[in-house]
Protein backbone atom coordinates (compact mmCIF):
# COMPACT_ATOMS: atom_id res chain seq x y z
CA UNK A 1 0.00 0.00 0.00
CA UNK A 2 1.20 3.50 -0.74
CA UNK A 3 1.42 6.01 1.86
CA UNK A 4 -1.09 9.09 1.50
CA UNK A 5 0.35 12.29 1.29
CA UNK A 6 -1.21 12.74 4.82
CA UNK A 7 0.92 9.79 6.21
CA UNK A 8 3.68 10.90 4.56
CA UNK A 9 3.27 14.41 6.36
CA UNK A 10 3.20 12.78 9.98
CA UNK A 11 5.80 10.53 9.75
CA UNK A 12 7.86 13.66 9.01
CA UNK A 13 8.81 12.50 5.40
CA UNK A 14 8.62 14.63 2.22
CA UNK A 15 5.31 15.01 0.92
CA UNK A 16 2.85 17.12 -1.22
CA UNK A 17 0.99 19.89 0.32
CA UNK A 18 -0.75 19.88 -3.08
CA UNK A 19 -3.02 16.96 -2.03
CA UNK A 20 -6.87 16.77 -2.09
CA UNK A 21 -7.17 15.42 1.61
CA UNK A 22 -4.90 17.69 2.71
CA UNK A 23 -6.41 20.83 0.90
CA UNK A 24 -10.00 19.59 2.34
CA UNK A 25 -7.94 19.71 5.79
CA UNK A 26 -6.61 22.97 5.84
CA UNK A 27 -10.07 24.44 4.26
CA UNK A 28 -11.78 22.49 7.09
CA UNK A 29 -9.32 24.71 9.76
CA UNK A 30 -9.88 27.80 7.54
CA UNK A 31 -13.08 27.70 8.37
CA UNK A 32 -13.01 27.12 12.01
CA UNK A 33 -10.72 29.67 12.28
CA UNK A 34 -12.84 31.95 10.52
CA UNK A 35 -15.23 31.13 12.83
CA UNK A 36 -12.93 31.91 15.42
CA UNK A 37 -11.93 35.22 14.34
CA UNK A 38 -15.11 36.63 13.50
CA UNK A 39 -17.19 35.19 16.85
CA UNK A 40 -17.71 38.76 19.12
CA UNK A 41 -15.52 38.24 22.25
CA UNK A 42 -18.18 37.43 24.27
CA UNK A 43 -19.12 34.93 22.99
CA UNK A 44 -16.06 33.02 21.29
CA UNK A 45 -14.60 32.67 25.03
CA UNK A 46 -10.98 31.57 25.31
CA UNK A 47 -11.28 29.61 22.02
CA UNK A 48 -13.89 29.49 19.48
CA UNK A 49 -15.94 26.34 19.61
CA UNK A 50 -15.05 25.16 16.00
CA UNK A 51 -11.20 25.99 16.47
CA UNK A 52 -11.38 23.98 19.48
CA UNK A 53 -13.27 21.02 18.76
CA UNK A 54 -10.56 21.16 15.57
CA UNK A 55 -7.09 21.78 18.14
CA UNK A 56 -4.71 18.33 18.93
CA UNK A 57 -6.08 19.33 22.63
CA UNK A 58 -6.77 23.20 24.41
CA UNK A 59 -5.88 22.97 27.85
CA UNK A 60 -7.63 24.65 30.84
CA UNK A 61 -7.60 27.91 30.56
CA UNK A 62 -5.56 28.24 27.00
CA UNK A 63 -6.71 31.25 25.12
CA UNK A 64 -5.95 32.34 21.63
CA UNK A 65 -6.82 35.80 20.82
CA UNK A 66 -8.09 36.97 17.56
CA UNK A 67 -6.62 37.18 14.51
CA UNK A 68 -4.98 33.77 14.39
CA UNK A 69 -4.01 31.42 11.59
CA UNK A 70 -3.29 28.10 11.60
CA UNK A 71 -2.81 25.33 8.81
CA UNK A 72 -4.49 22.40 10.51
CA UNK A 73 -5.43 22.93 13.63
CA UNK A 74 -4.81 19.34 14.98
CA UNK A 75 -1.47 19.57 15.17
CA UNK A 76 -1.65 22.14 17.66
CA UNK A 77 -1.73 21.05 21.67
CA UNK A 78 -2.02 23.96 24.14
CA UNK A 79 -1.27 23.12 27.58
CA UNK A 80 -3.18 24.73 30.73
CA UNK A 81 -3.26 28.42 30.66
CA UNK A 82 -1.11 28.62 27.24
CA UNK A 83 -2.17 32.11 25.94
CA UNK A 84 -1.68 33.23 22.31
CA UNK A 85 -1.79 37.00 21.82
CA UNK A 86 -3.13 38.89 18.62
CA UNK A 87 -2.07 37.59 15.09
CA UNK A 88 -0.38 34.63 15.90
CA UNK A 89 0.56 31.99 13.08
CA UNK A 90 0.94 28.80 13.55
CA UNK A 91 1.79 26.70 10.46
CA UNK A 92 1.38 22.68 11.53
CA UNK A 93 2.39 20.56 9.61
CA UNK A 94 3.86 18.34 12.48
CA UNK A 95 2.46 18.16 16.19
CA UNK A 96 3.30 22.01 18.10
CA UNK A 97 3.18 21.30 21.87
CA UNK A 98 2.73 24.68 23.82
CA UNK A 99 3.49 23.72 27.57
CA UNK A 100 1.27 24.88 30.56
CA UNK A 101 1.66 29.02 31.25
CA UNK A 102 3.26 29.84 28.19
CA UNK A 103 2.75 33.12 26.95
CA UNK A 104 3.02 33.84 23.06
CA UNK A 105 3.34 37.55 22.13
CA UNK A 106 1.74 39.34 19.18
CA UNK A 107 1.97 38.29 15.92
CA UNK A 108 4.65 35.47 16.88
CA UNK A 109 5.28 32.76 14.01
CA UNK A 110 5.73 28.76 14.28
CA UNK A 111 6.48 27.45 11.01
CA UNK A 112 6.78 23.61 10.90
CA UNK A 113 6.60 23.09 7.09
CA UNK A 114 10.38 23.45 5.20
CA UNK A 115 9.95 23.74 1.54
CA UNK A 116 12.41 21.60 -0.79
CA UNK A 117 15.56 23.41 -1.62
CA UNK A 118 15.32 22.45 -5.25
CA UNK A 119 13.04 24.60 -7.31
CA UNK A 120 11.49 21.70 -9.42
CA UNK A 121 10.24 20.33 -6.09
CA UNK A 122 9.26 23.11 -4.51
CA UNK A 123 6.81 23.53 -8.11
CA UNK A 124 5.93 20.23 -6.62
CA UNK A 125 4.63 21.20 -3.32
CA UNK A 126 7.05 18.59 -1.50
CA UNK A 127 7.62 19.92 2.05
CA UNK A 128 8.73 18.29 4.88
CA UNK A 129 7.06 18.85 8.34
CA UNK A 130 9.31 19.25 11.69
CA UNK A 131 7.78 19.47 14.95
CA UNK A 132 8.16 22.32 17.12
CA UNK A 133 8.07 21.87 21.31
CA UNK A 134 7.65 24.76 23.57
CA UNK A 135 8.03 23.75 27.33
CA UNK A 136 6.20 24.96 30.08
CA UNK A 137 5.78 28.75 31.77
CA UNK A 138 7.91 30.08 28.56
CA UNK A 139 7.64 33.56 27.38
CA UNK A 140 7.94 34.31 23.57
CA UNK A 141 8.27 37.65 22.25
CA UNK A 142 6.27 39.23 19.84
CA UNK A 143 6.92 39.08 16.60
CA UNK A 144 9.24 36.12 17.04
CA UNK A 145 9.80 33.74 14.29
CA UNK A 146 10.20 29.56 15.86
CA UNK A 147 11.29 27.26 12.92
CA UNK A 148 10.28 23.51 12.68
CA UNK A 149 12.32 21.08 14.54
CA UNK A 150 13.07 23.52 17.66
CA UNK A 151 11.91 22.68 21.01
CA UNK A 152 12.37 25.47 23.28
CA UNK A 153 12.94 24.25 26.91
CA UNK A 154 10.57 25.60 30.49
CA UNK A 155 10.70 29.13 31.62
CA UNK A 156 13.04 30.12 28.32
CA UNK A 157 12.69 33.40 26.74
CA UNK A 158 12.92 34.36 23.50
CA UNK A 159 12.93 38.08 22.56
CA UNK A 160 10.66 40.30 20.44
CA UNK A 161 11.77 39.64 16.72
CA UNK A 162 14.34 36.72 17.49
CA UNK A 163 14.30 34.07 14.32
CA UNK A 164 15.00 31.02 16.53
CA UNK A 165 16.48 27.83 14.45
CA UNK A 166 18.30 25.88 16.83
CA UNK A 167 16.92 24.36 20.54
CA UNK A 168 16.69 26.76 23.51
CA UNK A 169 17.68 25.57 26.63
CA UNK A 170 15.51 25.88 30.11
CA UNK A 171 15.77 28.98 31.68
CA UNK A 172 17.69 30.79 28.54
CA UNK A 173 16.99 34.10 27.36
CA UNK A 174 17.91 34.48 23.68
CA UNK A 175 17.63 37.24 21.17
CA UNK A 176 18.23 38.02 17.43
CA UNK A 177 18.52 36.88 14.34
CA UNK A 178 19.14 34.02 14.67
CA UNK A 179 18.61 33.69 17.66
CA UNK A 180 21.53 33.30 20.77
CA UNK A 181 21.60 33.44 24.06
CA UNK A 182 22.79 36.12 26.19
CA UNK A 183 21.46 35.25 29.29
CA UNK A 184 20.34 31.93 32.00
CA UNK A 185 18.61 32.00 34.81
Amino acid sequence: MTASERMKMAAGEWYTCLDAELEALRIAARDAVFEHNSLPPRQRGDIGPALRSLLGGAGEGARIEAQFHCAYGFNLFLGDGAFLNAGCTILDTAPVRIGKGTLLGPNVQIYCAEHHREAPGRQAGLEIARPVAIGDNAWIGGSAIILGGVTIGEGAIVGAGAVVTRDVAANTTVVGNPARAIAKR
